[in-house]
C-alpha cells in the first residue's frame, strides 16, 4: 500500500466512512436520520440539556440542530420546555410518557456497543486502551487554538 493509504488522514477518513455506513444500516430500521442518534445519546446522560450544550457536545451546527430537534419533537422522541420563558434557551428533555425516546436510545446504545466490539475484534484490551489514549491526544492536537 502507498504512503498515502497508510497516512493518518486517509485512514481516519476511511474508518469514518465505513463506520458511518454500518451505523446507517443499523439506524434506518429505527427510523432515525443523521444527527438524531448522537443527540439522543447525549440526552440520555444529560437530560434537559440546552440547545447550545447539545450543539457543542455533538459537534452539530446550531442551525442543523434546530431542524434535527424539530423532527425529533414531531416524532415524539423528545419534548422541549422553555427555560424561564426564554424562547432561545430551550430546555430539552426526552419524552418519557410513552417511553419511546428511552427505548430508542437503548436500541442505539446496544447497536453502538456491538459495532464497537466488531471494530476492536482481534485487538487486546491493552492495545485498545493505548489506541484510544493516542486517538484522544490526536484530537486535542487538532483542536488546540493557535
Amino acid at each position: 500500500s502507498s504512503m498515502y493509504e497508510s497516512s493518518y488522514h486517509y485512514l481516519l477518513m476511511s474508518n469514518h466512512l465505513s463506520l458511518q455506513k454500518k451505523i446507517m444500516a443499523v439506524l434506518k430500521p429505527l427510523g432515525l436520520s443523521t444527527g438524531q442518534p448522537k443527540v439522543l445519546d447525549h440526552l440520555r446522560y444529560h437530560n434537559g440539556a440546552s440547545q447550545k450544550d447539545i450543539a457543542h457536545a455533538c459537534h452539530i451546527e446550531p442551525a442543523s440542530l434546530t431542524s434535527i430537534l424539530n423532527r425529533m419533537e414531531k416524532q415524539h422522541i423528545i419534548e422541549r420546555k422553555n427555560l424561564n420563558g426564554n424562547r432561545r434557551s430551550f430546555h430539552i428533555a426526552k419524552i418519557y410518557e410513552r417511553g419511546y425516546g428511552m427505548e430508542l436510545s437503548e436500541s442505539i446504545e446496544k447497536a453502538f456497543l456491538s459495532l464497537e466490539q466488531e471494530v476492536f475484534s482481534g485487538i487486546s484490551n491493552a492495545e485498545k486502551e493505548q489506541f484510544l489514549k493516542i486517538f484522544e491526544k490526536l484530537y486535542k492536537n487538532t483542536t488546540k487554538e493557535e
